[in-house]
């Protein structure tokens, strides 16, 4: 009995142990992180004390739910208790953008969903991120470049010293960037943290977009250790070898990191590895210089005293990247906000601007509109149809007694019996009047009277349908209208923010698309109940052609002189 009390223990207690943190923490998302080999980016080996950026925005985060300046955030571990080191690089509950680094204990390959939870809706709650305790030893300096003054700070707790500020760009990969215009360097002051040891080992880690056209200029400079481009290609010199490292391409972001420890140097470009040689690196402690000749943007710079991992390289480069495949943030549900689930059309509703409300308003009462019109008109053609096909049948079989049909109403809703009516009545006031043989010029009049209420017969019938023409030329011109000035509206909101990465743009263009979709919603029924429609009222107006021939003929035949 013991044994089976501590078994159901044991399968209850993760169910509420991981329920949730803190109650005064009222909303979380979890951060999903997937090294499948499907879906994800899959390592070889697990990674420990990875360090990743989370990209927070108005498709994945409430910023409403959130504190002004996100104090209120907290990252907990996937049991729900331990709590995890991070920072916030930045964050705008104006422009609904931020960005937050968060280190993971440990990263297990090939599972499509390790997660970590990220708390936040707490207003009474101070900031509790740390930089420091975000990476783990071996890092010797990081830097972000997120101070827009171009006073740049060592993000470790080692306090490498910036010389002096440099240039920002605003609009760089995780928002902004150093930015090199060939006269312009980074001086980093030379520390303990920062002394090359070849037996210790070295990593250097950084984005890097030169400007379209620029193919030379030295990235990394420390002491009698350089890294260029040379000619397009990466190239490491040292004072006893040159090793070429691969090549890198004008006015796009690349990866670059290289390793080197006991004699062995290793090159990896966009998280594979790319080439490998011999050379030592010197012992030394001296200053780095970042960017000597080079024009285009820097980002995420790191200088590691240990050698990275393949593994390590490659999470990193896909973490901060901007395809967004390893690092996702989710409902907490498990259902993924940027993809969706059932959230979609939630997240699309949200990112709406208020001209795409307009449209989207507007395209509702048209819909309705055309929606009426076409269950009323349906309905009238659908009654005017039967009781055509049952008058005709009575017309028909009355032979020459066609003139009794008018006694019994029972075709109200006949447009040929209203010609019928119309014929009958111009012929009776010919008969009333004494004339027993009706002269062709009568048989002209009588027609002429039944061809104008043909005509108003065919008003009728098409009226209204106007409505349905201008919800399928209307609806999708007016669709469009929102959207591009939804998407000119986001993109012109980016911009003044300086975050181009594609998690930042997708909300705001996929709703700015839901006013296309709501006018395109709007024109094909519009369309396909027209043709139809159409179709119907011009069987009938045929009919009544006919018919209307062949009650003059009738006519013609019995009274006719």
């Amino acid at each position: 009995m013991k044994k089976l009390l501590v078994l159901l223990l044991a399968i209850a207690l993760p169910a509420t142990a991981f329920a949730w943190w803190n109650e005064s923490w009222t909303a979380r998302r979890a951060i999903v992180v997937d090294t499948s080999a499907e879906t994800g980016v899959a390592p070889s080996g697990a990674v420990s004390r990875l360090t990743i950026p989370v990209r927070l925005h108005s498709g994945n985060f409430d910023f409403l739910g959130a504190k002004l300046d996100g104090a209120d955030l907290r990252v907990m571990a996937a049991d729900d208790l331990t709590p995890l080191s991070f920072h916030v690089e930045r964050f705008d509950s104006t422009e609904e953008l931020a960005l937050i680094w968060v280190q993971l204990p440990q990263v297990a390959p090939l599972m499509a969903d390790q997660r970590v939870y990220l708390y936040f809706g707490n207003v009474s709650a101070d900031a509790a991120g740390d930089a420091a305790a975000s990476f783990d030893p071996g890092t010797a300096a990081v830097f972000h470049f997120g101070e827009l003054d171009g006073a740049i700070k060592d993000a470790t707790g080692n306090g490498n010293v910036v010389a002096a500020p440099i240039a920002i760009e605003p609009a760089g990969l995780l928002g902004p960037s150093a930015r090199f215009d060939g006269t312009q360097t980074l001086e980093i002051a030379a520390s303990a943290s920062l002394a090359m040891d070849d037996a210790r080992g070295s990593t250097i880690s950084f984005w890097v977009r030169p400007d379209a056209g620029v193919t030379d200029g030295t990235l990394y400079h420390q002491g009698d250790v350089r890294l260029d481009i040379d000619n397009g290609v990466l190239t490491l010199r040292t004072p006893e070898a040159e090793l070429v490292g691969g090549s890198i391409t004008p006015d796009v972001w690349q990866h670059v990191v290289v390793t080197a420890r006991s004699g062995e140097v290793k090159f990896y470009l966009d998280g594979q590895q790319s080439a490998a040689g011999a050379a030592a690196l010197p012992l030394q402690q001296a200053p780095v210089i970042v960017g000597e000749g080079f024009s285009g943007l820097v980002d995420e710079l790191q200088i590691a005293s240990t050698v990275r991992s393949a593994d390590w390289v490659k999470l990193t480069a896909a973490a901060e990247g901007p395809d967004g495949q390893f690092v996702k943030v989710t409902e907490d549900n498990g259902e993924v906000a940027e993809e969706g689930g059932h959230n979609y059309f939630g997240i699309l509703v949200e990112n709406l601007t208020t001209d795409a409300w307009v449209v989207i308003i507007i395209l509702g009462v048209m819909f309705a509109l055309a929606a009426v019109v076409m269950v009323l008109k349906s309905m009238l053609v659908s009654r005017i149809d039967s009781h055509n096909r049952a008058f005709l049948k009575r017309f028909r079989d009355a032979g020459t007694d066609f003139l009794s049909i008018d006694a019994q109403r029972r075709h109200d809703n006949s447009s040929l019996f209203r010609l019928y009516t119309a014929g009958v009545r111009e012929l009776q006031k010919r008969l009333d009047a004494g004339q027993q043989d009706i002269s062709s010029a009568s048989i002209d009049a009588i027609k002429a009277a039944v061809d104008a209420d043909l005509v108003r017969e065919s008003h009728k019938l098409n009226s209204k349908m106007v409505v349905l023409t201008i919800a399928i030329s209307g609806g999708p011109f007016l669709g469009l209208l929102g959207t591009v000035v939804g998407v000119m509206i986001t993109f012109a909101a980016i911009a003044a923010a300086g975050d181009v990465n594609v998690n930042a743009i997708a909300p705001g263009i996929a709703a700015a698309l839901l006013a296309t979709v709501a006018g395109l919603a709007v024109a094909i029924p519009a369309l396909f109940g027209y043709n139809y429609l159409a179709s119907r009222i011009k069987n009938i107006s045929a009919d009544m052609q006919i018919f209307v021939d062949e009650l003059i003929t009738r006519i013609a035949e019995m009274y006719a002189r």
